[in-house]
């Protein structure tokens, strides 16, 4: 077991007033444990007391080996896992993350109807959202290596590609660099579909007078990153210049807001204030920004309604964008961690237009 990890939860659930807590996310057992447990459609299961006893709940077919902290209960499949794990559960209110399924809650209510389920994912998920030292060193290393993989790609930018070729080009950019892979499937867009935030990634060609937005991240070391540039293919016009600009200082507002004592919520105030005294504002659709770590989209989130407070070592994107429908977007994302007296930019890529 992660001893500190274990205790900053156990201070967290007692902050939520819940003495056990039921884990189900493989991610989230993996920062507790250190171990990856991929279950497929069977059960897998942390249940943790406030006392810091655990019980590692594990399928057979995994083959566990004993876990230091733990007690390993296996079962298999011609087991009743909603009885098993209100065997391991006393009556009241037991905390319950985000991620487990139905199938799996609703037995266990049923096997102890006296068990009430309560949502305990923020005693998890606020455990993870501070990183300690080691998490942020290697998330360093996960934005250089990002950093260099985006250079390199965009250094190999062509006339007449598609969206797909270029991906595949930063893909194995970032193999180049011993990534062990993306953190997430590149968003690639040219032109009028780099106006769709979310765009996925097609066969559309490069055109002479086109923007590209570049939005991808590696895995290094357990660790993601995550970065947005956009570039312009051509030569831009007037608006697009206009455009380009609000947003990089729309970038640079948000990451001067950040520093320990500061909501989130005025984090994502700081760069959306830019847009909107631009008159761009109704074409900024998406939050600020979002929490990232060992998964590239973690809690809290950097919107409007966040009800976190910046503190020391979280680590977030600022990423204010601007899309015109059927003409062109334009994103500028950056990650940020959070210091003493303000914040520390993960990325070092150039900001200024760039055009190819």
């Amino acid at each position: 077991m992660n001893t500190l990890a274990l205790y900053k939860l156990i201070a967290n659930m007692e902050k939520l007033d819940l003495k056990q807590l039921i884990v189900t996310a493989p991610m989230n057992i993996k920062y507790l444990t250190g171990r990856m447990i991929y279950p497929g459609e069977r059960l897998v299961a942390l249940k943790v007391d406030s006392d810091g006893s655990c019980r590692l709940i594990a399928n057979r077919l995994f083959a566990q080996q004993p876990l230091p902290g733990a007690e390993l209960i296996e079962y298999d499949d011609t087991d009743d896992t909603g009885k098993l794990l209100a065997s391991v559960c006393d009556s009241g209110e037991v905390g319950v993350d985000k991620d487990m399924h139905a199938r799996f809650l609703l037995p266990l209510m049923e096997a102890n109807h006296e068990i009430v389920p309560r949502l305990g994912s923020l005693a998890i998920d606020r455990t993870r959202m501070v990183k300690t030292d080691r998490e942020i060193e290697l998330m360093r290393k996960s934005s250089l290596t990002n950093d260099r993989a985006l250079e390199a790609t965009v250094g190999k930018i062509k006339r007449g590609m598609s969206e797909t070729e270029l991906a595949d080009i930063y893909r194995k950019e970032g193999e180049t660099l011993n990534a062990q892979g993306e953190s997430f499937d590149s968003l690639i867009c040219f032109g009028s579909n780099a106006a769709e935030p979310h765009h996925e990634t097609g066969i559309d060609r490069l055109k002479d007078d086109q923007a590209v937005i570049l939005d991808v991240g590696l895995m290094v070391e357990g660790y993601c990153s995550d970065m947005t540039r956009t570039v312009f293919f051509g030569k831009p016009d007037d608006e697009f210049i206009k455009v380009y600009d609000t947003v990089k200082r729309a970038n640079a507002a948000g990451r001067a807001a950040v520093r320990p004592g500061v909501p989130l919520k005025d984090v994502d105030y700081a760069a959306r204030r830019v847009i909107e005294e631009a008159g761009y504002g109704r074409y900024f659709i998406h939050r600020t920004g979002h929490s990232i770590g060992t998964e590239v989209h973690e809690y809290p989130d950097v919107s409007a309604t966040s009800v976190e407070i910046c503190e020391k070592g979280m680590t977030f994107s600022v990423e204010p964008g601007i899309y015109l429908p059927g003409k062109f977007g334009v994103r500028i994302e950056d990650l940020v961690v959070v210091s003493d007296d303000g914040c520390e930019t993960l990325n070092s890529l150039d900001r200024e237009l760039r055009t190819i």
